[in-house]
């Protein structure tokens, strides 16, 4: 009996959510049936606003061509009339002339003769007939003014409702990722002289491969594109991999997105590793303030409370995505962090190959600072450049101002105005290390060197604070530099 019961709630409740289903269904028809009739009016509405807008156009066209044809009549008319004016009179003349020299011919005094034929001749050779020209000025041919709309009648019976345009085709030949910007090219594979503008989509990601329906990252949105290519500039590459898509539209309809592509973003990002700073050193992220309070104990137990002091995990971080298997584990907390004069902090992402670029700006009153790479097994109490695990340049503003480059304890006096913002790049398989001034992209200095271990960025402050940029990939104008053995002849030999 309970079976049954059971099997006839099963089967009730399936009926009354399908019995939902198709209200809910029947709600959805009726109100398309509603979208219809407002659709459709709308649509009613501006075609008849359109072809409003062709008829004007229509009479103000031929409203102009009647007034250029009058004008025309007008001034051939003028000149027509003042030439049979002029006709008119020299005729006039000329009959004159003919009736004085018929009756100067037919008179008997031939004392009177000569002095009148003398006039008669006078009058002649002046006579306005004699300078007239007997061809009319202006034509009557008003032919050129005639229109022929074969041509334009032909294009409007072709006139039919917009297409809805085909979808773009993204050319990953043509397109580019360099200095962190990326140029998308892309082209319609059927010619539309109806399209309007493009709307191109792109997202971070770090999974290679199509978009994932299921994606953290949101679809940025770009509008308006005229033409059939587009550069995104100063991104920050926090992210392995974005999405690009793109559809064109009319005046009227978008069509559909394109094939979505996965483009590689390829540079160095990193974060500071709090747990390794010294504990003057606040650090936030990708910035760091020296603290004068911050080594006091009480001030480390209330930071500890408040749950300040430390940065987010990187692994948690929700731009973070999956780890790199190069983050370090923070392992250098408590005792092991950098302590006495070293007011250091490290990055917490390894190097061990390839190539990698950084840039740090720095506040210009620090009384000291640095930057540099350095090995993880630097010691606690040593200070960059001064042992042989690490490299650096440094500025110093305490007394006097130095701009030197540090390794093993050994220092060359850079001769160069110190940047407020500085970039490093790192070619770990060619051993070198070299800054630059980031904004100008002027080489300051070269390490020549032979990593033995992996390297970690490192950096130091001293009543003062900096701000890291990492995302970023390495400038082509530093490659070109490196290629052209720039790098290589500015490298410190007085440093090994």
């Amino acid at each position: 009996m309970e079976d049954q019961r059971e099997a006839l709630r099963k089967i009730i409740t399936t009926l009354a959510v399908k019995n939902e289903e198709i209200q809910s269904f029947i709600y959805s028809l009726k109100q398309m049936l509603l979208n219809v009739e407002a659709n459709s009016a709308k649509v009613q509405e501006d075609l008849e606003a359109e072809f409003q807008s062709l008829f004007s156009l229509l009479e103000e066209l031929k409203e102009g061509m009647l007034m250029k044809i009058k004008q025309d009549r007008a001034s051939r008319a003028y000149e027509l009339q003042n030439q049979l004016a002029a006709c008119t009179r020299a005729l006039e003349s000329s009959e004159e002339l003919l009736e004085t020299a018929n009756q100067t011919l037919q008179a008997t005094d031939r004392e009177d003769f000569p002095q009148a034929a003398k006039q008669i001749k006078d009058g002649v050779t002046m006579a306005p007939a004699f300078r007239l020209s007997l061809k009319a000025k202006v034509s009557d041919n008003m032919s050129h003014l005639m229109v022929d709309f074969a041509q334009e009648r032909r294009m409007l019976q072709a006139l039919t409702f917009l297409p809805v345009p085909s979808a773009p085709v993204i050319d990953l030949a043509e397109s580019l990722v360099a200095d962190n910007c990326v140029t998308l090219v892309w082209r319609m594979p059927d010619e539309d002289n109806k399209i309007d503008h493009y709307v191109l989509e792109y997202r971070r990601t770090n999974f290679e491969g199509p978009p994932r329906l299921k994606e953290d990252q949101p679809w940025m949105v770009i509008e308006g594109i005229q033409q059939t290519e587009y550069t995104l500039t100063g991104l920050k590459f926090d992210m392995k991999y974005m999405n690009f898509r793109v559809k064109a539209c009319n005046k009227a309809v978008s069509g559909e997105f394109s094939e979505p592509v996965t483009l590689e973003t390829p540079a160095f990002m990193f974060r500071l590793d709090a747990s390794t700073s010294h504990q003057n050193l606040r650090v936030d992220d990708l910035s760091v303030e020296w603290d004068a309070m911050g080594g006091k104990v009480q001030d480390i137990k209330a930071r500890e409370k408040d749950g300040k002091g430390r940065t987010a995990s990187p692994v948690n971080s929700p731009a973070r995505g999956t780890p790199s298997p190069k983050r370090m584990p923070s392992g250098r907390g408590g005792r092991d962090r950098f302590t006495a004069e070293s007011y250091t902090v490290l990055g917490d992402t390894l190097i061990d190959g390839g190539e990698h670029y950084w840039e740090v700006r720095y506040e210009p009153d620090s009384k000291a600072f640095g930057l540099g790479v350095a090995y993880r097994s630097l010691g606690r109490f040593e200070q960059l450049g001064k042992t042989a695990a690490s490299w650096c340049v440094y500025v110093n503003n305490w007394l006097q101002v130095s701009f030197t480059a540090k390794h093993a304890n050994k220092a060359k006096v850079l001769d160069t105005p110190v940047p407020d913002c500085l970039g490093v790049h790192c070619d770990f398989h060619q051993g070198l290390l070299s800054f630059y001034n980031a904004r100008t992209k002027q080489l300051l200095h070269t390490f020549k060197a032979k990593f033995t271990q992996p390297l970690l960025p490192a950096f130091t402050v001293w009543c003062g604070s900096f701000h890291v940029t990492a995302g970023l990939q390495v400038p082509s104008s530093v490659r070109c530099l490196q290629k052209r053995g720039s790098a290589t002849s500015s490298s410190n030999a007085s440093l090994t």
